[in-house]
């Protein structure tokens, strides 16, 4: 049976509540689960100590079973200091959109163009 940490959402429409819990990876998101682990409040400030409550001792216990966390839970984990934190690199959501490519290039169009307007009164007067 392939453990999964993971999130079940709860709440009502756009006001999302989370439980973090242990269940087998085979089950629905808000489905069954063994165990519930603590909860997450994505409508508390980043800085509020009720917005991720893990229960970490059954967390530890559960990792140490084999379960893998998903990669939300994953960030909590690392946060707390329980897991290693991972490097990760999406390099194809680093790039810009075609439209963040235009834009950047007429911006550097007009600013040659403004040098070289700049430019030219300049060599009219140096050769005189």
């Amino acid at each position: 049976m392939a453990m999964k940490i993971r999130l079940a959402r709860g709440g009502s429409k756009k006001r999302p509540f989370y439980r973090v819990v242990a269940a087998d990876g085979r089950m629905p998101r808000d489905g069954r689960y063994v165990e519930k682990l603590g909860t997450y409040n994505p409508l508390l400030a980043k800085d509020d100590e009720n917005r991720v409550q893990l229960n970490m001792e059954r967390v530890n216990y559960w990792l140490g079973e084999g379960a893998q966390p998903t990669d939300r839970v994953a960030r909590f984990l690392e946060a707390a200091g329980v897991v290693a934190k991972t490097e990760r690199n999406n390099p194809e959501k680093a790039k810009p959109g075609k439209k963040a490519l235009d834009r950047a290039e007429e911006k550097a169009q007009k600013i040659t163009d403004a040098a070289e307007a700049a430019a030219a009164p300049a060599e009219e007067a140096a050769a005189e």
